[in-house]
């Protein structure tokens, strides 16, 4: 079985806390997820995310394609997946 988490962030001063996700990596967790919602973007948190930690894999819930061209998420896909060791995975 594969366990998963839900960053919920909306924008607060100092990024997400990061105290959930770390504890759900330590226990084995495999993923957590963000989704856009409120003005918030997924990706910015979710690379924050993959900045902190080292082990569990990071995903857009949904990023809105009306926001972005494909070009653009191919390539911030790419970016964040190459910077975070294959960790990032973009759900569309």
């Amino acid at each position: 079985m594969r366990l998963g988490i839900l960053l919920r962030y909306a924008g607060e001063a100092g990024g997400p806390r990061m105290d959930p996700i770390l504890e759900a990596e330590r226990l084995g967790y495999t993923s957590v997820w963000a989704g856009e919602a409120y003005g918030v973007d997924a990706v910015t948190p979710i690379a924050w995310v993959l900045a902190r930690t080292s082990t569990i894999k990071a995903g857009t819930g949904i990023m809105q394609m009306s926001a972005r061209t494909p070009a653009c998420v191919a390539m911030t896909a790419m970016t964040i997946a190459q910077l975070s060791n294959n960790r990032f995975i973009v759900g569309l």
